[in-house]
């Protein structure tokens, strides 16, 4: 089963491919709208392959919640232990 650092690892990867130009460092810190420059569908888009990927569901009401990679892999780590 994942632990935490696995999913932030994961999330780094999508979004690195996604990553036009030279590619910037992810991590844990780094901000899913202000950093990497998602969209809010596009991170319904992400957050719709982590579901897919990990089987669960990520309930809408934590969103809010959700700014940075860290975030995203906490909520993936609590939603699956």
């Amino acid at each position: 089963m994942p632990d935490y650092n696995n999913y932030v690892q994961f999330i780094c990867n999508l979004l690195q491919v996604r990553q036009k130009g030279a590619p910037k460092p992810l991590g844990e810190t780094t901000d899913l709208i202000a950093d990497v420059g998602l969209s809010s569908l596009q991170v319904m888009e992400l957050i719709e392959k982590l579901e897919d990927h990990f089987d669960l569901s990520i309930p809408l009401n934590i969103l809010p919640n959700i700014t940075t990679i860290g975030d995203l892999a906490a909520q993936l780590h609590s939603l699956k232990h």
